[in-house]
């Protein structure tokens, strides 16, 4: 009996373990089968062609031959094939096949490393989620515990000209969590792209390197009040706030895109492929059908790209945060200037608080000197080490400001929003008279801004130009380069007791000099520094010694050193600046020459406007010419 119960029971156990491997052979032939069907569909809907799929994967190009697809993610780990950098359609099969693979689990699967490229693929060809493999997608939901966006934010940093990386500008994304956490900026998460720059890199190899792709990019994530100490704080940079008005749908499909993207390595270039492009390549994410990248093909400026998806529709609300140093700016511009003075005493010896020219104000005057030397101490310390001396004084004013009546805190006005400021490149044309022959210019600068154009929308004082060059048909003479400008930059923030700025300018490229009388193009690398000072309202007075290295051959030497000066004014008025310009160098063999210029641009419109340039020049061997023309200029 006990025998017959033994035997019975392996039977029973040999059936069962039949019955588990017939049904698991069952289920994966059913499995595979069903595969087979989505692979079927996926080749007729030509899926591997589609928008989505190829922003997804960062492909360039459209398809119209075989090898046209190349995708600018450097990292071999972003694809699940060999070729996938350069063949979405193996890419997309292997994708397929991938998220149906019960033998890699939870992290590892591709539903996790992949999350957008998962969920697009079951929305395309409608698989129940039912039918995949069930993973834990334990790194990826830690990751969204602190990530977990209601609404998006293009961020705008202002102009920093002292920094390479920055002169231009930036953008980066803020995620924001919405009204479920009292909106709190200081609980959001900044994206940003950006070049991955060894430690102790100098500003001109990284000039070098990121001109010519010697660089990679990432993708980062990070606390957004940081980016708010960098930026508002240490740099002294204002910051544009653009809400988008991406829906909770194009937001998700955005972040679980930016969990795929997290430590790979991308091209890096400086003009094009930088912070900003990669930026719009998430928005095309998460709006497909918007195309933002297609217009930059040769250069990406960050305020282009803002203008860029401004006319998308995307932006629904601007705010301005002012820097510490702009609210500091406002507030000694809202006082008497007699009460300057006090403000500097104070923050240096807190005993001011007796001086008899103190004690004298009404009780808002004193807590206006108080609150404003308390911000100059800490626009002192900004981006330095502590300083023990300044941190006892600062709580000491501290601790008075707090026995005054509380006021509101100065709102700044905001100024005109970069947006609308005129466009990054421009044409010109122009009619003139150089040493007695009349001539033809047509001009062309790829970037940005020069200091007598319209600075609506820009910061006063500051010059960046880059590619800027002028061919002339001169009479008795045909089509010449007369200039070409490689990178041109002046900045002329003014010195006051508060702010003591460096004025500076750095330019270099060809231009036309008349030297021994032969007329001809020379190289030349220039700079300089000095001062910078506000005369009258609206109008500077600014001066700089400069140096000189020239490549000429009509020099002593073919390579010349020289030393120089540029001293003027600038003035601005409501339609139109104008600028009055004295500037000499003299060479080591004895070549001087010395002249003065007058530049007016008149603004017809945002893009549109008449200039007139005049400069009369004096050199060795008596010689003494001018140089006159009236321009037509059109910023594009």
């Amino acid at each position: 009996m006990i025998y017959l119960v033994s035997t019975i029971k392996k039977q029973f156990q040999i059936l069962l373990f039949s019955l588990m491997i017939f049904t698991a052979s069952s289920h994966a032939a059913d499995t595979e089968n069903y595969l087979n069907e989505l692979h079927q569909q996926a080749v007729k809907q030509q899926l591997w062609k589609h928008a989505e799929w190829l922003n997804l994967l960062h492909y360039e190009g459209d398809g119209s031959s075989p090898d046209d697809y190349v995708s600018q993610v450097v990292d071999q780990i972003f694809f699940l094939t060999d070729d996938g950098a350069n063949d979405p359609k193996s890419e997309l099969s292997a994708a397929l096949t991938g998220i149906f693979d019960a033998t890699t689990s939870d992290d590892a699967n591709i539903q996790c490393r992949f999350v957008a490229r998962s969920d697009w693929l079951r929305e395309k060809l409608n698989i129940a989620a039912s039918s995949l493999p069930e993973v834990h997608c334990t790194k990826y939901l830690q990751w969204r515990e602190n990530v977990q966006p209601q609404q998006v934010t293009l961020i705008f940093p202002t102009y920093h000209l002292n920094s390479p990386s920055s002169m231009y500008g930036h953008t980066l994304l803020r995620l924001d969590p919405g009204k479920d956490k009292d909106e709190s900026k200081w609980l959001s998460v900044a994206v940003s792209f950006g070049a991955n720059i060894p430690e102790g890199e100098n500003s001109i190899l990284y000039t070098y390197r990121g001109l010519a792709g010697g660089y990679r990019g990432l993708f980062v994530t990070d606390h957004y009040y940081k980016k708010i100490q960098e930026y508002n704080r240490i740099e002294h940079r204002d910051i544009w706030e653009y809400r988008l008005n991406l829906t909770p749908e194009e937001t998700e499909r955005m972040v679980r895109h930016i969990w795929e993207i997290q430590d790979i390595n991308f091209e890096y270039y400086f003009f094009d492929e930088n912070c900003s492009y990669r930026l719009l390549e998430l928005l095309e994410v998460a709006r497909p059908g918007i195309e933002l990248t297609d217009e930059f093909i040769v250069a990406a400026i960050p305020i282009d790209t803002v203008k860029s998806i401004n006319r998308s529709g995307l932006i629904e609300n601007i705010e301005y945060r002012p820097a510490r140093a702009t609210v500091l700016s406002y507030m000694l511009e809202q006082m008497p200037e007699d009460h300057h003075e006090l403000v500097i005493k104070l923050s240096e010896d807190i005993d001011t608080l007796q001086d008899p020219g103190f004690t004298s104000l009404s009780e808002e005057e004193q807590r206006n000197i108080i609150e404003t030397a308390y911000k100059f101490l800490r626009y002192q310390q900004s981006g330095k080490d502590q300083n023990r001396d300044i941190d006892k004084r600062s709580f000491q004013l501290l601790k008075v400001r707090n026995s005054y009546p509380v006021s509101s805190k100065p709102v700044v006005p905001a100024p005109v929003s970069p947006e609308n400021g005129h466009n990054s490149k421009r044409a010109s044309f122009a009619f003139g008279e150089r040493l007695d022959n009349y001539y033809g210019e047509l001009g062309f600068k790829m970037s940005f801004h020069d200091l007598e154009d319209n600075e609506v929308g820009f910061l006063r004082g500051a010059s960046i130009n880059m590619a800027s060059l002028q061919i002339r048909a001169e009479e008795n003479e045909g089509i010449s380069l007369y200039k070409l400008d490689v990178i041109d930059i002046f900045s002329l923030a003014p010195r006051t007791p508060f702010f003591k700025p460096t004025a500076w300018r750095v330019y270099t490229g060809f231009e036309t000099e008349l030297t021994n009388d032969v007329d001809q193009l020379v190289y030349h690398v220039t700079g300089g520094g000095g001062g910078n000072w506000n005369v009258f309202d609206n109008s500077q007075f600014y001066t700089l010694a400069t140096g000189r290295l020239e490549i000429n051959k009509q020099l002593e030497h073919t390579i010349e050193p020289a030393i120089g000066f540029i001293t003027g004014f600038l003035s601005h008025f409501s339609t139109s600046t104008a600028r009055l310009e004295v500037s000499g160098e003299h060479f080591t063999d004895g070549v001087y020459r010395l002249r003065t210029q007058y530049i007016h641009n008149f603004v017809i419109s945002t893009n549109n406007s008449l200039k007139i340039y005049a400069k009369y020049q004096w050199q060795d061997n008596n010689v003494e010419f001018s140089d006159i023309n009236l321009s037509y200029q059109y910023y594009f």
